[in-house]
């Protein structure tokens, strides 16, 4: 994605305030209150100074005394409700954020994800939105406060001294300066620094998701070197950030002092010629200070505006990141009662990472209703990609895919996929009861049909032996269970999800021998009546199967059954030979 202008950006993250413009009219309202609050405090001191302090009348400073008091009363009152709706605002915008890029990443195929690190989509939702939030609630707010005192300042300098004030006016474009020259850079080391960031989320996620292979292999003392390197190259990144927003405020700290100082100074020989009384001086100068505060106020900001500009420009890259798989503008229906027919029909496909890679080669394939297809041949021989073409995670790059003879990409994603139950090699366990994880595929179900369709997995047992039963929370990837436990809640949630087509990625393949036996016996039975393909490693899993694919290097070699591949087929022959004589 090319840079986007700040201001675009800006407009980009304030857009997301709309829904909640009456809450953005009570914050302003309090805003203005509170500023006009403080700018009034001004007029109170030069009539305490004029007409109390140099004429020596105490009634009259004494009553300016409960004027200033009661103005601060005013303006505290008004800070509170500015504050508390301006930091709810914060919130409110870094949540619906977070809403949008979650919503829009669960669109996004397996393409994405294979080429982009989830710990770096995780720092983008947290370190990047957190600082949305602290800008919109906190640095908007002191914006909004410090620009309407800054025009209210000026205005009121206008009427104690309009000379004074041109002179003051002629060192506003002189901080401008600064602001436009390092504020740019700002922005282009916030957004590098965000991403070192997230280069060290992704490296966290990754190790300690592994943190088994990390201590067997005694990986500790060098991982912490690489993360060590990877933090230094998140203080590089923050250096150049900090030292030109350090110069920014710097600059406009010392133009506002010298600024108000000359002022100042050109103001005490106007009261010492008389042009000029004392509280009006006074007043004059306290307006500079709030402008000169304001201005100062107002740069901070900026840094931090620019900070959250390299923040949306990141999440916008998220969110107008196009998924290559849509459902078309007008799918087409599928029957109301879908069988489970599909065809393969001269299919090539080369993953996207890599185009010049055939993965699958001119493969032609027809499965009737209710048939058992097992798919067998060596790693890498394109099984489990067939296993995504069908369930469209990538479109073919020739050729077609069919079910019930409709092109699947003339459906809906949705649609397609329900017609689908996958339980894949290594089982997928979310840090959820088990009651939830079973029924992922049918979040309706009653206890009696999760009851049953753990009972058919040779589930129940060990469940009910679970401290809460279906109520027990599996951890993090189901850590609390063993690997062939993982599997059979796995085959638990196929079997309650009942679709008509069955996609079995070995999976009997973490199970002991006693287990592995009951589970056959429980897929049997799910497999009545259901189009069913099996990807096995073993043999002695599929020799049953109505027919036997041999895949190698993205082809098909050899269809058949388990004799009559045994006498024509050579690599299934060499498999069979490794696996089923002892």
């Amino acid at each position: 994605m090319q840079s986007v202008k700040t201001s675009t950006l800006m407009k980009w993250l304030f857009g997301q305030l709309k829904p909640y413009k009456s809450k953005v009219a009570f914050a302003m309202a309090a805003l203005v209150v509170s500023a006009g609050a403080w700018l009034f405090l001004g007029q109170g001191i030069k009539s305490a100074v004029d007409d109390g302090f140099i004429a020596n009348n105490s009634d009259k400073l004494d009553q300016m005394v409960l004027v200033v008091m009661a103005i601060a009363l005013i303006g505290s009152i008004a800070t509170y409700f500015r504050f508390y709706w301006m930091i709810w605002l914060g919130e409110r915008v870094s949540a619906d954020i977070r809403q949008k890029v979650y919503a829009h990443l669960l669109t996004l195929s397996p393409a994405f994800f294979a080429k982009t690190r989830t710990g770096e989509v995780i720092s983008r939702f947290t370190a990047d939105t957190t600082l949305l939030q602290s800008v919109v609630g906190m640095g908007l707010s002191m914006a909004l406060r410090s620009f309407v005192t800054f025009i209210g300042a000026l205005i009121l300098m206008l009427f104690s001294s309009t000379m004074l004030t041109l002179y003051v006016l002629i060192a506003v474009p002189i901080v401008l300066l600064p602001i436009r020259f390092f504020g740019a850079r700002v922005r282009i080391f916030a957004k590098n620094s965000q991403d070192r960031v997230a280069d060290v989320g992704a490296y966290v996620d990754e190790t300690l998701h592994e943190i088994h292979t990390v201590q067997a292999y005694s990986h500790e003392n060098i991982d912490m070197q690489s993360f060590s390197a990877r933090i230094e190259n998140v203080m590089s990144a923050a250096h150049q950030r900090i030292k030109y927003r350090a110069l920014l405020v710097a600059c406009i700290i010392a133009i506002s002092v010298i600024a108000v100082t000359l002022v100042a100074w050109l103001g005490a020989q106007l009261v010492l010629t008389n042009e000029l009384s004392a509280g009006e001086l006074t007043a004059f100068m306290f307006y500079a200070v709030m402008a000169g505060g304001a201005v100062a106020t107002i740069s901070e900001v900026i840094g931090e505006v620019q900070k959250a500009a390299g923040a949306s420009e990141r999440l916008m890259e998220l969110l107008n990141t196009q998924t290559s798989i849509q459902s078309p503008a007008s799918p087409e229906a599928l029957p109301n009662e879908v069988k489970g027919n599909i065809s393969l029909q001269q299919v090539n496909f080369c993953y996207p990472e890599s185009p010049e890679i055939s993965v699958i080669k001119d493969v032609n394939l027809a499965i009737k209703s209710g048939e058992r297809i097992a798919l067998v041949g060596p790693s890498g021989a394109g099984k489990s990609t067939l296993f995504q073409l069908l369930l469209r995670f990538y479109d073919v790059t020739s050729g077609k895919v069919c079910l019930e003879n409709q092109d699947i990409r003339n459906l809906a994603v949705e649609n397609l996929r329900d017609q689908f139950a996958l339980v894949p090699q290594e089982s997928v366990i979310f840090a959820a009861t088990v009651r939830d994880n079973i029924s992922y595929g049918r979040p309706d179900a009653s206890q009696a049909d999760i009851d049953r369709a753990a009972k058919a997995a040779r589930a129940y047992d060990f469940i009910m032996e679970l401290p809460e039963g279906y109520d027990t929370n599996l951890g993090e990837r189901g850590v609390r269970l063993s690997g062939g436990q993982k599997q059979r809640v796995a085959i638990a949630r196929a079997i309650l999800a009942d679709r008509p087509i069955l996609l079995l990625d070995e999976a009997t393949s973490s199970l002991d021998a006693a287990n592995e036996q009951h589970v056959k016996l429980a897929l049997d039975e799910l497999m009545k009546g259901k189009t069913t393909l099996i990807i096995a490693h073993r043999l002695a899993t599929v020799v049953n199967a109505d027919r036997i694919v041999v895949m190698d290097k993205g082809q098909i070699i050899a269809t058949g059954s388990h004799q009559e591949l045994l006498a024509s087929n050579d690599l299934y022959r060499e498999f069979a030979q490794l696996q089923l004589v002892s």
